[in-house]
């Protein structure tokens, strides 16, 4: 266990920077890129539906904006395109704990090095710089890819919180997860190696798989 320090601060509205991947302050120039990569069976565990045209994706940027949480857009370098977005929330820099939520990455982000490195800049982000200690994720337990993901990015399950809340008229079983401290500096290694260029051959396919399964 490390010495119970409070973080530095809250995620400050900041530009990160990847070799594949900027993540950028979510802004309302973002809307028509994120209504593009919207794909209504993508948003079946989100709490929102699919938005139905640009100005209601712009409407939802202000909203987020206006709250506790922080959002980014995720961009392709290679393009210069929003693919994605996701968020600071449960910020609690006295407690070091802050969670990744509010994810919804578009069929040309989910699965990619962009992908995986727009979660990294994150954690690099909470841990190395703003010296949080717990860095959290949940999902709705029926989410199967989500949990695959969490555990292929390091997360370690932690529990399921039964009927925590009612979605789209359902059940949400809650499943959490969470990367510590303790635990990064391995994580933030294998993290590094998996992304270098050497990594991937000319199209992009990753050589090796990461290993940083929780």
């Amino acid at each position: 266990m490390t010495e119970p320090r409070p973080a530095k601060s809250a995620p400050e509205r900041i530009v990160l920077e990847g070799r594949y991947a900027q993540l950028e302050p979510l802004a309302r120039r973002h809307a028509a890129d994120i209504f593009a990569a919207s794909v209504p069976e993508r948003y079946r565990w989100l709490f929102s539906h699919a938005p139905q045209s640009v100005a209601e994706v712009e409407r939802r940027i202000d909203e987020a904006n206006a709250g506790p949480d922080r959002y980014v857009a995720v961009i392709d370098k290679a393009t210069g395109r929003a693919l994605g977005q996701q968020g600071w929330m449960r910020i609690f820099p006295e407690h070091a704990s802050i969670e990744i939520g509010g994810v919804y990455w578009g069929p040309e982000l989910a699965r990619t090095r962009i992908a995986t490195e727009a979660l990294f800049l994150f954690a690099r982000h909470a841990f190395d710089d703003l010296g949080y200690r717990r860095f959290e994720w949940k999902c709705n337990d029926r989410n199967e890819g989500s949990k695959a993901a969490a555990r292929r990015f390091g997360f370690q399950y932690e529990g399921l919180f039964r009927q925590d809340r009612i979605v789209k008229g359902e059940n949400r079983d809650t499943a959490w997860f969470s990367i510590i401290d303790g635990e990064w500096p391995a994580l933030r290694a294998e993290y590094e190696r998996w992304l270098s260029p050497e990594n991937f051959d000319a199209d992009g396919v990753q050589r090796t798989k990461l290993m940083a399964r929780g």
